[in-house]
This record gives structure tokens, C-alpha cells and sequence, in this order.
């Protein structure tokens, strides 16, 4: 009975897993695609030494076993130059040709390096808030929260940063993750290869709400985009301004997507350079008795 329960509970495993999406293998972009190729290089490479040591393990194993009269054993065994030498020279190899994966990658896929285009880039100012997120668009004049709105096809160009704690963001099938952090900004660039709706999240935990911090990214034709902007533009009533930016600010959780029709002019550098000051941050309940042991 217990050899039945551990391979039912093994085999819903298996069916639990089938279920899972590796969206990280999945990429729809550029930048996306160059990950998913280093990502897939990379276990590759391991895998060239993580397999032969798994086979000589098993190999040794069943060889030296103590009914096989054929083994010769060499009890006052010490030292061998050439074990040495192919014990060390396999893995140094493995970690030269991941060190040039990652030397290479991390050149090709600079997150402050422009992607190609015939055409103009767009501009997304991104805000990390708790527990949300704050997109802004400075050419367009319209701003959204929880809720990315790119055209497939063309580059996007991100400036981040967090009105709170450290954070990261992270569109996993477009691409790279980068931090956002108070008091300065991060670049990054991204895009979509084809019309698509993509998970966002923060892959950084700041707090009690960042089970939920995630938002939809929606990558739509450039005729579909263009009709969201002027939908935004005329119905959302609210215009966002440093006295709202304020309000949205306050620690929330499970907010829903919703947009603004307008948006102050330099909300951004005001929120970068603290002009706006910072939210509060998560805080940390202190029970009644730790407050009294701690000021004894």
C-alpha cells in the first residue's frame, strides 16, 4: 500500500507539472529570444559534464561492487597526475565556455542598448509602487496602471524607476529582468515581435503585497494601439497629477487595471529625484512586548 501511495502521489505530481507553462522558453521578442538561447547554450554546456560524472558515478559503482572478482582494487592508491589532470581540465573548459556565453550575451543583450528599427522607438516611464505598477507614456500623454499597452513589432524603450523599496521588473517571454530603485533611473529595451497577451510581474519581493504585483502586458497592432491612446484619452476622466500620483502611492494590493487621460508634465523626474517624495515602504508589525524589550 505504501509503494502504491508513493507512485500515485508521484504520477499527480507529473500531471501538475504538465499543466505548467515555461513561458521563459517561450520568448516573443528579440531580447527574449537571445535569453532563451543562452539559457539553452548554458544547460547544454553543463550538461557536458553533469552527465559523464553521473554515468562514472553509477559506473564505479556497479564496477567495485563487491561480487565482481574482475575489479582490481588498489587499496594504497594516492596520487595520479593524469586523474588530476582530467579532473580539473573538464570542468575549467566547462566554466571557460560558460564565461564566454555570458561574456558575449551580456554585450549583445545590453539592456540600455537601442534595438534595431527603421521606425521611431516608444517611450514607457515605469514606476514600481506598493504593490502595483505605474506606466506612464510622456509622448503620448496618457498613463495606465497594472496594465502595459506596447505595438507588437516595435522597439519600446523603458525608463524605470521605484517609488518605494528595490523592485524588479520582468516580462518573461520578451525578455530581460532589471531592478528599479528609489532616487534613480534604469533603462531597458524591449519589444514584440507579434500581437500577443504576456505576463508581467515584479520578481523581486518588497513586501506582504508582492504575491499580486503583477500586471497584463498587451501587445497590439499598431492601428489597435493607436485606438487604445485615443480611447484612453477619452475615457478615462482622471488626469494624473502629483496630488493623485500621492493618493496612488498609498500601500494598496489587488488593484485593478485603470488608466489616466492626461498626465502632469515632468511627473516622472519629479518621482526620480524625490520632488514627490517616496512612499512609506513595507512596514514591519512590532508586537506590544518586542517594543517594551527593545527601548529596556
Amino acid at each position: 500500500m505504501v509503494a502504491l501511495a508513493v507512485r500515485c502521489a508521484g504520477l499527480l505530481g507529473l500531471l501538475a507539472l504538465a499543466g505548467c507553462r515555461m513561458i521563459v522558453l517561450d520568448p516573443q521578442g528579440l531580447v527574449g529570444k537571445g535569453n532563451t538561447t543562452i539559457l539553452k547554450d548554458s544547460v547544454a554546456i553543463m550538461l557536458a559534464i553533469v552527465v559523464p560524472t553521473i554515468l562514472a558515478a553509477l559506473a564505479f559503482a556497479w564496477w567495485f561492487r563487491s561480487s565482481n572478482a574482475r575489479a582490481r582494487r588498489l587499496p594504497d592508491f594516492v596520487y595520479s597526475g593524469k586523474i588530476e589532470m582530467i579532473t580539473w581540465s573538464i570542468p575549467l573548459l566547462t566554466i571557460m565556455l560558460l564565461g564566454g556565453v555570458a561574456w558575449v550575451g551580456s554585450h549583445d543583450l545590453d539592456p540600455a542598448e537601442p534595438l534595431p528599427s527603421n521606425g521611431a522607438r516608444l517611450n514607457v516611464q515605469a514606476v514600481s509602487l506598493d504593490w502595483k505598477w505605474l506606466f506612464i507614456y510622456p509622448d503620448l500623454n496618457v498613463a495606465s496602471v497594472n496594465h502595459l499597452v506596447i505595438p507588437a513589432g516595435v522597439p519600446v524603450h523603458f525608463t524605470l524607476t521605484s517609488a518605494s523599496v528595490m523592485n524588479a521588473f520582468f516580462i518573461p517571454q520578451l525578455g530581460s529582468m532589471i531592478y528599479t530603485m528609489n532616487g534613480m533611473a534604469t533603462q531597458l529595451n524591449l519589444n514584440a515581435d507579434e500581437p500577443g497577451t504576456f505576463l508581467g510581474m515584479s520578481s523581486h519581493f518588497s513586501g506582504d503585497g508582492f504575491a499580486d504585483m503583477q500586471f497584463k502586458v498587451e501587445a497590439l497592432p499598431l492601428d489597435r494601439f493607436s485606438l487604445w491612446i485615443d480611447e484612453t484619452r477619452k475615457g478615462a476622466a482622471a488626469t494624473l497629477t502629483s496630488q493623485s500620483y500621492q493618493d496612488l502611492a498609498k500601500q494598496s494590493r489587488n488593484v485593478a487595471p485603470f488608466a489616466y487621460s492626461a498626465v502632469e508634465p515632468d511627473l516622472f523626474h519629479k518621482i526620480v529625484t524625490q520632488a514627490l517624495p517616496p512612499g512609506p515602504g513595507p512596514v514591519n508589525e512590532v508586537s506590544p512586548g518586542a517594543s517594551k524589550r527593545a527601548e529596556r
